[in-house]
């Protein structure tokens, strides 16, 4: 029963982190990267649609991102929902068959706003790794009536521990994340 709340925190916990990483890769560096692009929904016929269903993205020059509609009668609903995109900051056009998407060139404050942004992602992923804690700590707790003391003291350690390491796999990707953005 122990082994089975902890093995539950730790696979929420793991996806969590993996949630964080993906996270940061949607914050831009210096370059066009199509995983900028990997949370926009577009309105499809009424429907919010990821944009990799509805078009290919190409990545021709560094700051340059080029978006090819499969159909073409989603081109404007995709400009639209490119250019709604925060904390961007792009110039898009269209040309009747593909959306250019040119990113400014990044300046020493936009890196600093943009590590604003990592960190305040970073912070959310680690109330997350709380609330995880917090609800396999009820549900250890829960168990006090059925298992030892020991066992208990144990499992809340281990249960730390286990938070901890995850807590720790956050920071090193902001790390890597604030590093790279800080590249010129």
């Amino acid at each position: 029963m122990i082994s089975d709340v902890l093995t539950e925190a730790r696979t929420k916990m793991d996806k969590a982190v993996d949630v964080a990483k993906d996270d940061f890769g949607t914050v831009r560096t210096g370059r066009a990267n199509p995983a900028l692009f990997q949370r926009v929904l577009v309105d499809y016929y009424g429907t919010p649609t990821p944009l990799a269903q509805l078009a290919s993205l190409q990545n021709p020059e560094a700051r340059t991102l080029l978006v090819t509609p499969y159909d073409k009668s989603a081109l404007k609903d995709i400009e639209k929902a490119i250019v709604t995109m925060p904390n961007l900051g792009a110039n898009v056009g269209n040309d009747g068959e593909i959306v250019r998407v040119t990113l400014p060139e990044m300046t020493e404050d936009r890196r600093r706003d943009f590590i604003k942004i990592v960190r305040g992602k970073g912070e959310e992923s680690k109330v997350a790794l709380r609330n995880i804690r917090r609800k396999a700590k009820d549900d250890l707790d829960a168990l006090k009536a059925e298992v030892g003391e020991d066992e208990l003291g144990r499992a809340e350690k281990e249960l730390e521990a286990i938070t901890k390491t995850h807590v720790d796999a956050i920071d090193d990707a902001l790390k890597r994340k604030e590093t790279e953005l800080l590249e010129v």
